[in-house]
C-alpha cells in the first residue's frame, strides 16, 4: 500500500497570540532580520480545476479529497477587515490567489471591497491576482471594472500536448491564450505570464515560450521548480537553474540584465537587446532571495504564514470571530512579524536533506 500523504493544512495551527499591551501601528513594521511588511497574499479558495503535476497531483487531490467547507472559509467581509489592518501596518500590495481564485463565487465583489480601502499615504493599493487563466476570458472585464489592477497567469507550455499533460485535466492552451488577450483588452496590466520549468517535463518549451511572448504586451517569467509542500515528489535533479534558462534564451535572443523595479521583487529581470521587451527568472532554489522577502500569506480559512515553505500557520480566524478588537489583532500581527526569522531557501542544502523532506504547507493552500 502506498504511503498516505498527510497535507499540512489538515493539521491544527496554534492561535495567534495577542500581546498584553499592543502598540499602535506606525505604518512601518520590520521582522527580526530587518525586512519590512509590504505584501499580503490572500488565498480565497483551496480548490483548483487543474491538477498540475508540481502543485496538485491527481494521486493526492483525487475525487475523494476533502476540501474545506464553505463555513470555514473567511468571508469577504473578514478578508477586507484583515486587509485594512495590514494596510495600517504598511502593506501596499495585495495579491489574491488560491487554489484557483476565480473559482470563488462573486470574487469581483471582494475586489471592489478591497479597492475601496484607504491607505495612509493616499496612494492606491496595488491590487493583483494570480490565476491559471481558465476562467479569465469570462471574468476579466468584471474584475477590471471592480478595481483590479493586473493579473499574473500561469502557463507552463505553449505546445498543447505538453500543456494538457501538465495541467492533467485536458485543458487547451488556446483557452489560456484567449484569457490573456481578454485581460489585455480589459486593461489589466502589465500582465505577467509564469512558467514553472521542470526538467524532463517541459524544458523544451523554454524557447518557444520566449519566442511567442517576445514583443507582446505580456512579461514572461520562468520559475524554478520548488520544493513546496509534500505532495509533488520534489527532487533537486528536476530543477533547471535560472542561469541555464537565461543561457538558452540568450543564445538565440540576446539579453542584458535590468535593475529591479523595487525592493523585494522576486524576479530577476532581463531585456531583449533588440527592444523586444523583457523576461524574468524566479530563482528560489539556486539564488535565494529570502534576504528581502516582504510577504505574509493568509490562507483561505484564516491562518497566517510567514513563509511559502512554512511548517506551521497561526490561527487568525478565531480572533476575527471572537470579537477581538482591531487594536488586539493589529498587535497580534505585529508580534508575529517582529519575531519572523524565516529564510528557508537560504538554508536549503544542495541535496535538501533534512529540509525538503519535512512537512511544509501545500502551495495550493496558500498560493505561490
Amino acid at each position: 500500500m502506498p504511503e498516505k500523504i498527510i497535507l499540512l493544512n489538515d493539521l491544527r495551527s496554534p492561535l495567534l497570540p495577542v500581546p498584553a499591551a499592543p502598540d499602535a501601528p506606525t505604518g512601518l513594521l520590520s521582522d527580526a532580520l530587518g525586512r519590512p511588511l509590504h505584501d499580503l497574499r490572500i488565498s480565497v479558495t483551496d480548490r483548483c480545476n487543474f491538477r498540475c503535476v508540481y502543485c496538485m497531483p491527481k494521486e493526492v487531490f483525487d475525487k475523494d479529497y476533502a476540501y474545506l467547507p464553505h463555513s470555514e472559509l473567511l468571508s469577504f467581509e473578514e478578508i477586507t477587515r484583515v486587509a485594512r489592518l495590514f494596510i495600517a501596518h504598511g502593506v501596499e500590495k495585495i495579491r489574491l490567489t488560491g487554489g484557483e481564485p476565480l473559482l470563488r463565487k462573486n470574487l469581483e465583489r471582494l475586489v471592489g471591497m478591497l479597492r475601496a480601502l484607504p491607505t495612509p499615504s493616499g496612494r492606491p493599493l496595488d491590487l493583483t491576482l494570480t490565476t491559471n487563466g481558465s476562467l479569465l476570458a469570462r471574468k476579466a472585464r468584471a474584475l477590471k471594472d471592480a478595481g483590479l489592477d493586473r493579473v499574473t497567469v500561469s502557463l507552463d507550455a505553449l505546445d498543447d500536448a505538453v500543456f494538457r499533460r501538465m495541467n492533467d485535466v485536458d485543458f487547451a492552451v488556446a483557452d489560456v491564450l484567449h484569457g490573456l488577450d481578454a485581460a489585455h483588452e480589459a486593461g489589466l496590466g502589465p500582465i505577467k505570464v509564469n512558467m514553472v520549468v521542470k526538467r524532463g517535463t517541459n524544458e523544451d518549451q523554454i524557447l518557444p515560450m520566449a519566442r511567442h511572448f517576445k514583443g507582446s504586451p505580456f512579461i514572461l517569467r520562468f520559475i524554478e521548480y520548488m520544493d513546496v509542500g509534500a505532495s509533488n515528489g520534489w527532487n533537486m535533479v528536476d530543477v533547471i537553474p535560472s542561469a541555464e534558462v537565461i543561457r538558452r534564451i540568450g543564445a538565440e535572443l540576446p539579453l542584458a540584465p535590468v535593475a529591479a523595479n523595487y525592493m523585494g521583487e522576486t524576479a530577476a529581470r532581463w531585456r531583449y537587446l533588440d527592444g523586444g521587451g523583457e523576461v524574468g527568472v524566479i530563482s528560489s532554489v539556486t539564488q535565494a532571495f529570502c534576504h528581502d522577502c516582504t510577504r505574509m500569506r493568509l490562507s483561505t480559512e484564516g491562518k497566517l504564514y510567514t513563509c511559502l515553505f512554512a511548517t506551521q500557520g497561526h490561527d487568525l480566524r478565531t480572533l476575527l470571530r471572537t470579537e477581538r478588537s482591531d487594536a488586539e489583532i493589529l498587535g497580534a500581527v505585529a508580534q508575529l512579524w517582529r519575531g519572523r526569522t524565516d529564510r528557508y531557501s537560504e538554508q536549503r542544502t544542495v541535496d535538501t536533506s533534512g529540509l525538503a523532506r519535512g512537512k511544509k504547507v501545500e502551495m495550493s493552500y496558500i498560493g505561490g
